[in-house]
């Protein structure tokens, strides 16, 4: 079912009159929803008393939102009064007013999928993604980060895609032109988004539709992208501030490009690569017996052996299996396993593999080798999703089912992860898990297990083994930490963890992930299960 949509351009501290405009406009056109593309409040340096009077009368309520309403991170900084209230109220200024957020990803209750990248390109961010959401700068691993969406209904950016006017014959003219970044226009190539708006000062600007080529992925339609930059309110020649349009998030794409459209005039920052092949593949879920083996480095080593571009785990690689990713965070990510170790009756009371990877966002080979505050938060993060997941296995298998997290922390691998799988808690309560790790390492001659928590791992010399295992009698952020040190005179099974598990729960023809392989309607059914009932545990979902 079609819902209208109206998206405003910068409002810049006159939304009292625009918001008066806003509700006689929605008593005849009913919207569901109301996009503010750029700046809601004005500018610090041109604000007023006035300006700060009208802010506190609408987080104060004393202003009607007459539809549910984002607004959009602009260039401009929030005002004090509004990033406390917004810090305290999870992002809602007043009724019907959230903020859509620095790097988003939602789903409205009307099935909308909105993307949403707020503010201006900072290229001095370069640990990673930035880390406060109300500053009004990005980073590129921000933009990268939002590939993880695959799709989107929507796309709002504060800036434009680099090349957008190539192909147009529409003329743009402003005597101060947006900033066109690269990052935008690769979100632009992955997500097709139906619509992007971005704002552009005094001017409006509709470019042509434009259209991108069918593919498998696109179940060989054509998707169609439609670019609109709106103009800010009260603009001196009366250009177009405000857009109204009817959307169905279920309607399919067209078969043929509408008339009037031009060919996809973005281009993609990454070079195009042939399709992965288990030799790729094998370099990230290597098994120890081949693969790349890295020269030893540890804490500041920059990348391991093959780059972000290349490696499976990375969101910024175009090839990545996004239909098993379930979970996308701040600073990590969660997926299902590909070729996972149990199988959807390995634990009946879930109904699904739950086999999953927790993976950072940077694309670093151990925990250890990232800056000081993204290596603290994505350890965090990666945390939390460990007891998020604890409290779903604990209530939907009835506390009948404990868990294993493991990790191979070891210079020279692509992408450090985590490994998460449920054990039955008969199993760990008998002290068998931790007895099995044990004894494998003492068949391989391998040095001894000790118990201790090295946290995120920065005060390690060496490259490690560690497994986290939860008994569902404790609270589920309770772990019991072993670790295995190793050096380069040992040659560490990368595949130790699944080995030992396998062995435990009596899969051991499961030991290979490539033997377990499925095809993708299997893959997609059994992540569809776990979305399901990991919903109400996910707090990225909040």
């Amino acid at each position: 079912m079609a819902s209208k949509i109206a998206v405003i351009g910068d409002v810049n501290g006159h939304f009292p009159a625009v918001l008066q405009k806003l509700a006689a406009l929605h008593t005849k056109q009913n919207f569901a929803l109301v996009i503010i593309a750029g700046n809601l409040f004005a500018s610090p340096s041109d604000s007023t008393e006035q300006d700060e009077n009208n802010v506190q009368d609408l987080i104060n309520g004393k202003i009607e939102i007459p539809v549910p309403t984002y607004f959009a991170l602009g260039s401009n900084a929030f005002p004090k009064a509004v990033v406390e209230k917004l810090t305290s109220s999870d992002d809602e200024l007043c009724h019907n007013l959230h903020f859509l957020g620095k790097r988003t990803t939602m789903k409205t209750s009307e099935g909308i999928r909105i993307v949403a990248l707020g503010g201006q390109l900072d290229p001095n961010i370069i640990a990673g993604q930035s880390q406060d959401k109300y500053p009004p700068y990005y980073s590129d691993t921000d933009a990268k980060v939002l590939r993880g969406a695959t799709t989107a209904d929507i796309l709002v950016t504060g800036e434009w895609p680099e090349g957008i006017r190539s192909r147009s014959k529409i003329a743009f003219n402003a005597d101060a032109p947006p900033r066109e970044q690269q990052c935008i226009a690769d979100l632009d190539v992955v997500l097709k988004p139906r619509y992007h708006f971005s704002t552009s000062g005094p001017v409006y600007y509709e470019r042509e539709p434009f259209f991108h080529l069918p593919s498998e992925e696109t179940d060989n339609l054509t998707p169609v992208t439609r670019f609109i930059s709106l103009a800010q309110y009260g603009n001196p020649n009366k250009q177009k501030w405000i857009y109204a349009f009817s959307l169905d998030p279920t309607a399919s794409h067209p078969i043929s490009p509408p008339s009037g459209s031009t060919m996809n005039p973005l281009t993609h920052s990454d070079k195009k690569r042939p399709a992965p092949d288990h030799r790729e593949q094998a370099l990230v879920y290597d098994d120890g017996r081949g693969g790349r083996r890295g020269h030893k480095r540890r804490k500041h080593e920059a990348r391991g052996p093959i780059d972000a571009s290349q490696c499976f785990f990375c969101l910024s690689n175009e090839n990545i299996a996004t239909h098993l990713v379930t979970s996308i965070g701040e600073s990590a990510y969660m997926t299902t396993a590909k070729g996972p170790l149990s199988t959807a009756q390995t634990f009946p009371k879930l109904g699904f593999p739950c086999h999953l990877l927790i993976i950072p966002f940077s694309h670093q080979p151990t925990l250890a080798s990232m800056e000081g505050e993204e290596r603290r938060a994505t350890y965090a993060e990666m945390q939390k999703y460990r007891v998020s997941m604890n409290r779903m296995v604990s209530s939907k298998g009835e506390g009948e089912y404990g868990s294993v997290t493991w990790e191979v922390s070891k210079a020279g691998l692509p992408h450090t992860h985590w490994q998460y799988m449920p054990v039955s808690a008969d199993l760990i309560q008998k002290g068998l898990v931790e007895a099995a790790f044990k004894a494998l390492a003492e068949n391989y001659h391998w040095p001894s297990f000790t118990k201790e928590d090295v946290g995120d791992g920065f005060e390690e010399t060496s490259d490690f083994f560690r497994v986290l295992i939860w008994d569902p009698k404790n609270d589920a952020e309770k772990q019991t930490s072993l670790i295995l040190r190793f050096d380069e005179k040992i040659k560490f099974r990368l595949q130790f963890g699944r080995e030992v598990l396998a062995k435990l729960l009596r899969l051991d023809q499961r030991v290979d992930w490539r033997n377990c392989a499925q095809m993708q309607p299997e893959e997609e059914k059994d992540v569809e299960n776990f979305k399901n009932a990991f919903k109400e545990f996910d707090f990225t979902a909040d």
